[in-house]
């Protein structure tokens, strides 16, 4: 079992940054693929980034490369998503989850992930 809590969401200008944290407890930390995902308003829950256990591997969604950064430090038990030039696009509750299996290429389907976190409102203004 793994616990997720996402923290670090709020409002924000657009063209600003935000940083997102998730802090993971349980099983370790490091076996795991991580992802951050994200759902508007009426929307579907869609893929933002992931990464592989080590930070070897990072994938990103194409409305996001360039902006955002996936990132971790196993020895805090923590992932993080930085946020630059925030667009109101990007508004949406962010999620946090974790993929046991495929720890060495993390993968952009929701489905496959085991844990997920409560989630954190990030609103970006116009």
């Amino acid at each position: 079992q793994v616990q997720l809590v996402e923290s670090g969401g709020g409002l924000v200008q657009a063209g600003g940054s935000l940083t997102l944290s998730c802090a993971a407890s349980g099983r370790t930390f490091s076996r795991y693929a991580m992802g951050w995902f994200r759902q508007a308003p009426g929307k579907e829950r869609e893929f933002v980034a992931a990464i592989s256990w080590n930070g070897g591997r990072t994938y990103y969604a194409d409305s996001v490369k360039g902006r955002f950064t996936i990132s971790r430090r196993n020895a805090k038990n923590s992932l993080y998503l930085q946020m630059n030039s925030l667009k109101p696009e990007d508004t949406a509750v962010y999620y946090c989850a974790a993929d046991f299996l495929r720890t060495d290429y993390p993968s952009r389907d929701s489905t496959v992930y085991d844990y997920w976190g409560q989630g954190t409102q990030v609103t970006v203004s116009s």
